[in-house]
This record gives C-alpha cells, sequence and structure tokens, in this order.
C-alpha cells in the first residue's frame, strides 16, 4: 500500500509558476509539497525565453501584477545571484515607420502614468543603443525595467530554495474532496497526498486540474515556435522587439500571428520569436512560422541572414480568453486555489503570482486586487456538469 502523505499546501506543477508558489507558500510557515507528471520546467516554463516584461503590458491589472513581480524578481536575483542567469538588460521597443512610432509613444505614455519606465528613443537613440539594427528605423521606446533569467534553472532553484519536498514523475489523477466538497488533497498514480489545501500551476493543463475538482477554468494552448542561433560575441544588447508584438500578444486569433522579438543570452545564442497560434497540442515543425521568425529577426538585425539556426522548439502558452490569468481561491471549490493561464508572461508573472497565491492560503490582504484574476469569471460560459461532484 502507498504510503499516505500529508502536508499544508500541495502545489500541482514544477513549472515557474508552481515554483514561485512553492517558495512563498513555504516562507510563510507552510509545508509544502509539488507535484509533477514530468521534470521541473518539463512543460511551458522549459520552452520559454525566460522574459520577464512590463514593456508589452498595456496599463491594468496584468501590469499592476507585473511591476510587482519585477520587484520581487530583483529581490531574488540579489539571493539566487548567477545561478538563474537574471540578466536586468532592458528592453527596446521599434518602430519602422512614424505613424507606428506616434502609436508607441502614446502607449508608453500610458505605461508610465501607471509606474513604468519608459524613455523614448528617436532614431539615432536607437543605433546607440544597438548599433547592428537595421538601418531607417523612425525610433523607439527603451524600458529599463525589462530582464530575462535561463528559465529551467529558475524554476529549479527556486523549488530547491523553498525547501518543499519535490515529487516528479508522478500525474494526478483526482483531486480529493470532504462531504462539503472542500478540497481534502489530490490522488496521484503513486498515492494519495492530503492537504486542506491545493494549488493548481498546472499550466496548459490547469483547465483539466480545475475540472477534476469539478470546476470550468477554460485554459486553451496556444502554440508558439523559438529559434535559437549559434552562440555569438553580445551583438544584441537589449531584447529588441518590433512594436505590433503588443497587438499579437493581445490578439484573439486563432491563425497563426508572428512579430519580431530578438534577444541575446548569457550564454551567447540568440533567441528568436514569437510566433502564436491555437492549433491544440500539435507540436509538429511548421515551416512557415519558422521562416517567418527568420525573416523577421533579419528585417531587425540584418546580420542575422549569416547566422546559422542550431535548433527550434516549441512550447505551448496556457491561454485564457480574457489574456488575464486565473489566481486566487476559488469559491466553487473551498480549499482550491488557482495560480494558471498565464499565457507568454508566466516566467515574468511567476514571482507576484506566488506571493498573492501565498497571502491567500495564510488569509493575509494580497498586495493587489484579485478580483481581475477571480477563477469563477468564466462561470456563464461553463459547459454542463463542469460543476459536479465526481471526483469527491
Amino acid at each position: 500500500m502507498a504510503k499516505r502523505l500529508t502536508c499544508d499546501v500541495v502545489v500541482v506543477g514544477a513549472g515557474m509558476v508552481g515554483a514561485a508558489c512553492a517558495l512563498y507558500a513555504a516562507r510563510t510557515g507552510l509545508d509544502v509539497r509539488v507535484v509533477d507528471r514530468g521534470p521541473v520546467a518539463g512543460g511551458t516554463t522549459g520552452a520559454g525565453e525566460g522574459n520577464l516584461l512590463v514593456s508589452d503590458k498595456e496599463p491594468g491589472p496584468e501590469l499592476e501584477l507585473a511591476l510587482l513581480s519585477a520587484r520581487l524578481w530583483a529581490e531574488l536575483a540579489g539571493e539566487l545571484g548567477a545561478s538563474v542567469e537574471y540578466e536586468p538588460k532592458g528592453g527596446v521597443v521599434v518602430a519602422s515607420t512614424s505613424g507606428t512610432l506616434d502609436a508607441l509613444t502614446d502607449f508608453a505614455a500610458g505605461q508610465r502614468a501607471a509606474g513604468v519606465t519608459a524613455e523614448p528613443v528617436d532614431a539615432a537613440g536607437l543605433r546607440e543603443l544597438e548599433p547592428h539594427l537595421a538601418p531607417g528605423m523612425a525610433g523607439g521606446v527603451r524600458y529599463p525595467q525589462d530582464a530575462q533569467v535561463m528559465p529551467a534553472l529558475a524554476a529549479a532553484h527556486l523549488i530547491r530554495a523553498s525547501g518543499a519536498r519535490l515529487h516528479t514523475g508522478r500525474t494526478v489523477t483526482g483531486v480529493l474532496r470532504a462531504a462539503d466538497g472542500a478540497v481534502l488533497g489530490v490522488r496521484t498514480d503513486q498515492g494519495d497526498i492530503h492537504a486542506p489545501a491545493v494549488v493548481n500551476a498546472a499550466g496548459t493543463w490547469g483547465g483539466d486540474l480545475a475540472a477534476l475538482a469539478g470546476a470550468h477554468l477554460p485554459v486553451l494552448p496556444r502554440r508558439g515556435f523559438v529559434l535559437v542561433t549559434e552562440p555569438l560575441p553580445r551583438m544584441v544588447r537589449h531584447k529588441v522587439y518590433a512594436a505590433d508584438y503588443v497587438a499579437d500578444v493581445a490578439s484573439d486569433s486563432a491563425g497563426l500571428r508572428t512579430s519580431p522579438v530578438v534577444e541575446g543570452t548569457a550564454a551567447g545564442p540568440v533567441l528568436i520569436g514569437a510566433t502564436r497560434e491555437r492549433v491544440g497540442f500539435d507540436r509538429s515543425l511548421s515551416l512557415r512560422a519558422v521562416r517567418a521568425l527568420a525573416a523577421g529577426a533579419i528585417g531587425l538585425f540584418p546580420f542575422l541572414e549569416r547566422v546559422s539556426a542550431l535548433r527550434t522548439y516549441a512550447g505551448f502558452r496556457p491561454y485564457l480568453p480574457d489574456h488575464l490569468p486565473a489566481i486566487g481561491p476559488d469559491p466553487r471549490v473551498p480549499g482550491l486555489y488557482h495560480a494558471c493561464g498565464h499565457e507568454g508572461a508566466g516566467i515574468g508573472l511567476a514571482t507576484g503570482t506566488g506571493r498573492l497565491v501565498a497571502q491567500a492560503l495564510t488569509g493575509k490582504t494580497p498586495d493587489l486586487d484579485l478580483g481581475p484574476f477571480r477563477p469563477e469569471r468564466f462561470e456563464a460560459t461553463a459547459p454542463p456538469g463542469t460543476n459536479g461532484d465526481n471526483n469527491r
């Protein structure tokens, strides 16, 4: 018979968001276990670029969460140092035409009013920031608060720093519930783990985990490809992307969306994104998407035409219809907390999410209003039967 395990909190998901939830929950004194059917960072986190961005977010709840998370990432960088490859290199958003620059400048003004440092840059200033950038750009905006980590390393180090007990290779098959509906823990293919609180940090599979508890959460996968070049001297100094990237992030289109995003890394390779499309969990290579990445990157940095791409990889962003994550307690299932649906921003938003979930777990006033992130906001679109008692 499998040994009965008990704790205060079970975090389902060993990606970056789950790791941050474990860290901040453990720092409140809670006994935490992290469960994942795969390895640490085996899902969306391992396929990410490690971006910690405020530059791509319009004023509102997500930007507030991004600013909180940026402060927390800076604190953690002081603790973890070079082990997570934290690099506060800043971001540069470029506009190729005067019309696009006007729109970008207006967008940045709204961000500044919300607390973002956004510095307008003219064409000559762009060349100083990025000497290898394509000529003829109208101007841009520099965002010194943007940063980057190596996501798989960071997730592993956050879990290690938390002291939480880690159970990888263990699939959650059910959410245990009492007769009154309250959470009692999780059932896995290797035995039960009993706890009065379960945190859903299952990323793209967050909707499936919610369903195991009888709750509706419409998380969908949104595929993206990344190109990785051969190691290079530092020829791209910042995270650099075209202004239309912000519109692609906010788009509801299921079709392929591409906009060039280029950044150097501490290890030398240049990472090239970004594509978005809803194709389920299809991992097959899309030559159309990869060619669009290459063309867009060369348009920003012409020297890349002479550089070899060593590989490409795909990942799935956990997408919710209103582009906001689900964070906090689920009133439909007492003891169930959500921390998923961050789409492509989960690496950057993980620390703030973990902090908010830990505050909710311990009954403290959250740093931000959780109302916009409430998981039950999709209840009106719930399919029949999703709030049943089939997993009690």
